[in-house]
């Protein structure tokens, strides 16, 4: 994108009168296209937030006797997660074996 020195405003690309250039819609500037003009820019990615709370959240979590699905160990952590409207009960509880550290969901 471009922007016009003398008022601020983004050039559009016109061929009004027979060649190619960058022109201002609100004033009279223009600025002929002579040769191919690209430019480019890798962006980052940004880093993806555990809105979970990470390995940190399971260090507060409450236990209690449910079966592992992956080692049948009996014992896991778990705690529940509004994903609903408010108005709505907390149905999803998030369970992690105490023993192989496997996730899975409850109800």
């Amino acid at each position: 994108m471009l922007f016009c020195p003398n008022c601020a405003n983004l050039l559009v690309i016109s061929a009004e009168t027979g060649y190619n250039k960058w022109a201002c819609n609100t004033c009279a500037y223009e600025f002929p296209i002579t040769k191919q003009m690209t430019s480019r820019t890798k962006l980052k990615r940004k880093e993806v937030d555990d809105v979970l709370g990470g390995d940190e959240m399971w260090k507060h979590a409450d236990a209690t006797t449910v079966t592992c699905p992956k080692c049948d160990h009996n014992r896991a952590y778990f705690y529940q997660l509004q994903i609903r409207s408010a108005d709505e009960p907390m149905t999803t509880c998030l369970c992690r074996c105490a023993a192989c550290a496997h996730n899975w969901r409850e109800g």
